[in-house]
């Protein structure tokens, strides 16, 4: 086990905080009560590539109440809170590889420390536990692990990644897009990173977002839900998009839109969500104001252009934790902020237990489909299936107390069949 016996004493912290969210994660909380009647995934080893949080903490704990054995590691060197996972360490008994701020050396030896214990299943944020299972098998260097039944993939960038491996034909066995789940996008996506990326920047900066210009790069379900708490934080958003669809629906949606670079010359906070590289490039930086400030929240760090500016400027320095000031010629200076990883999970907690919830659970749900339905799986990418999508979607109204209508026998019957207008 990675973990030292010296991460002892926070232990304590940590359990106080995986309790906290585990009473407002109330859908995991009912999934892990049948799964642990049922001891749903007996006898699997679980390998989870996953932000190591309080709200992950819950996923691992539900695992493991169902019979498996929960392999974690990080999907992002800076996110790993140390008291939570030294807490399911010496508290749950699930094994951890991962501590906060590790190289990249050290992450992919965390990431093959979970794989040679040879997962069925494999859970991913970034696809990075699929990515090094591949690599490895197409150089042959895979003596020590073997391919699991299956994979989920929680994150657009990652979906995005194997969709291409799919097309390509070089995928190994079968993918659940978790990520395409309603019950995950349209929440985590939308609310969890429109609230923690904010939280991210308030935290590191302080700064008052009413009154500033704030740019959003991409306005897919991530940017929608960041350029829409950004306003009703009383920022002026502007949106930069390249897909003319998403740009339309920002316009109609009361934005203002513009290329990077016009954008770049008025905006006061800019951040990243789009997976895509180098969206705020090496042209951006000499047109920004004094004291700019730059995130990104896109899974990985390379939205922002962080050596071009690394060239460009002449000196650069903390200020404060996890916020670096780079300094131009002309004494012109711009903040870069967690390094330019997520800047919700380096700066801040993540997403609110609230809406992991939902995302989890599909987690969960889609380990238990893998393992039923492992036969008829083909080395594909799936979407969740929409009974678990609906299913979570019931668990959650259900813990907030509200009820909905049902379809009536005439109702079904009408929409099953044609019917004239009259």
């Amino acid at each position: 086990m990675e973990y030292d016996i010296k991460n002892k004493s926070l232990k304590i912290a940590g359990k106080k905080r995986i309790e906290w969210a585990i009473k407002r994660m109330p859908v995991l909380e009912q999934v892990r009560q049948r799964f642990s009647r049922e001891k749903t995934l007996k006898g699997l080893t679980i390998g989870a590539c996953l932000h190591v949080t309080t709200e992950t903490a819950a996923l691992a704990i539900t695992l493991k109440a169902a019979g498996a054995r929960p392999l974690i590691c990080a999907s992002n060197p800076l996110s790993t809170q140390d008291d939570t996972a030294a807490s399911l360490v010496f508290d749950y008994g699930i094994e951890v590889f991962a501590i906060n701020g590790e190289d990249t050396k050290t992450y992919y030896k965390h990431i093959n420390s979970v794989l040679k214990n040879k997962p069925q299943i494999t859970l991913d944020d970034g696809a990075d536990l699929v990515s090094t299972i591949h690599k490895q098998f197409a150089a042959g260097k895979n003596n020590n692990i073997a391919l699991p039944w299956a994979s989920t993939e929680e994150t657009t960038t990652g979906v995005i990644r194997l969709k291409a491996l799919e097309k390509e034909g070089k995928l190994l066995y079968p993918i659940i897009a978790v990520n395409d789940a309603y019950t995950k996008h349209l929440f985590d996506n939308r609310y969890g990173t429109g609230q923690s990326t904010l939280d991210g920047i308030i935290r590191a900066t302080n700064k008052l977002i009413a009154g500033t210009t704030l740019v959003v790069a991409g306005y897919g379900w991530c940017g929608k839900g960041l350029a829409r708490k950004a306003q009703g934080l009383g920022a002026n958003v502007i949106i930069c998009e390249v897909n003319h669809l998403k740009a339309l629906e920002a316009v109609m949606d009361g934005f203002r839109v513009m290329p990077m670079k016009e954008a770049a010359k008025i905006g006061d906070i800019f951040i990243t969500v789009t997976g895509d590289i180098n969206v705020i490039s090496r042209q951006c930086f000499p047109l920004m104001k004094d004291r700019a400030i730059v995130a990104n929240s896109g899974h990985f760090d390379v939205e922002i252009q962080i050596k071009a500016l690394e060239e460009m400027a002449v000196t650069k320095k903390e200020v404060k934790p996890l916020v670096r000031e780079y300094t131009f010629k002309n004494k012109k200076r711009i903040y870069l902020l967690g390094e330019g990883r997520l800047v919700n999970l380096a700066c801040a907690e993540g997403h609110p237990a609230e809406v992991m919830d939902l995302s989890f659970a599909n987690q969960a749900l889609s380990c238990e489909y893998v393992k039923k339905f492992k036969a008829k799986l083909q080395k594909k990418v799936y979407k969740v299936p929409d009974q678990i999508d609906f299913k979570i979607a019931e668990l959650k109204l259900k813990s907030l107390g509200i009820k909905i209508d049902k379809l009536t026998g005439e109702q079904k019957e009408y929409l099953s069949t044609w019917q004239s207008g009259t």
